[in-house]
């Protein structure tokens, strides 16, 4: 049985990547302090409880369970919050990282799967947007994964150390099962809170910025359902353990909603109007992102499930109902 340690396993997109590595039988140990995460999230595998600033713990629990690779989900994702504390971010997103991949070559382990981000991209002139487009992040949420990007690259130059970097586009929906889903300390995502404006628990949904562009003058987002999206996960780490190179792929359908056309579908989907408030931009927002994905379905085999925004807003909506925990 291939052993696999998941880092920041009990997040929204590490607990559904463990849902779908439990479907293809890995053995899996979770590392998180649970800071953002929830232990109630894990649904398979076993929890330790631990930092990656704590590299002595760190250490010992991978010669301990020497997995055959590692997945790592443990990063802060708030664009804003970056915006506000970039220090915060480049310690725990880079310099953790550097833990953890010191630690890994410590210990003989070179197989890693990277959360990386389409916010390395900034604000590009064209898209969709593929991985060979130069990097130029906007903001230190960016910034702190196109760093750990490059310094991935030079790695596996340097070492017996092979990687793939899966850049997230916007990451959303539920588990459809209803067993997991998104769970923050504050919600900041669209949909998340567009979702909580229908439910009442917030008063005001607001758009930021309504003169870029674009079609109706909101952003455009790639949205990508968080179950796809833990199959590319797997289907990443089958491509490590295979014996092939380090890669970067894009992690998304190929096609946009705009910020309006989300709120549409979250009150149809709903059945529910909210008060919708139009103000500025925001610092660190690119107008569009959207993926060239030929690279994720060409060299991965991986087969989407859920490409249907409804759907994703569904089950979104039917785990902000009936929340397990």
């Amino acid at each position: 049985m291939r052993k696999v340690l998941v880092v920041g396993g009990a997040g929204y997109i590490g607990s559904h990547t463990i849902k779908s590595l439990s479907k293809r039988s890995y053995d899996i140990l979770v590392y998180d302090n649970l800071s953002t995460g929830h232990r109630e999230a894990i649904l398979y595998g076993r929890l330790v409880e631990g930092d990656l600033s704590e590299r002595d713990k760190l250490k010992s629990v991978i010669e301990e369970f020497r997995p055959d690779a590692i997945i790592h989900f443990a990063g802060f994702i708030e664009v804003e919050e970056s915006i506000k504390k970039p220090l915060l971010y480049y310690s725990n997103n880079t310099v953790n990282t550097i833990n953890l991949i010191e630690v890994m070559l410590e210990c003989g382990i070179n197989k890693l799967i990277f959360s990386s981000t389409a916010a390395v991209y900034g604000n590009p002139e064209k898209t969709p947007v593929d991985e060979n487009y130069p990097l130029n992040p906007i903001n230190p949420y960016g910034q702190s994964k196109a760093f750990v990007e490059k310094m991935l690259q030079d790695i596996s130059r340097s070492y017996d150390f092979n990687y793939v970097s899966l850049r997230y586009f916007n990451v959303a929906g539920a588990d459809p099962d209803g067993e997991i889903g998104q769970k923050y300390r504050k919600a900041t995502h669209l949909i998340t809170r567009a979702l909580k404006a229908a439910k009442g628990e917030i008063e005001n949904l607001e758009i930021f910025g309504t003169d870029y562009n674009t079609p109706d003058g909101t952003c455009i987002r790639d949205y990508i359902h968080v179950s796809d999206l833990a199959e590319a996960h797997i289907d990443a780490l089958e491509y490590l353990l295979e014996g092939n190179d380090s890669d970067v792929f894009n992690c998304g359908y190929g096609h946009g909603y705009s910020v309006k056309e989300v709120i549409e579908t979250v009150k149809k989907v709903t059945g529910k109007d909210f008060k919708v408030v139009e103000t500025a931009r925001r610092a660190g927002d690119a107008p569009e992102l959207v993926a060239n994905n030929r690279h994720l379905l060409d060299t991965l085999k991986w087969k989407p499930c859920y490409d249907d925004l409804e759907f994703i807003i569904k089950t979104s909506w039917n785990w902000e109902l009936n929340p397990k925990f």
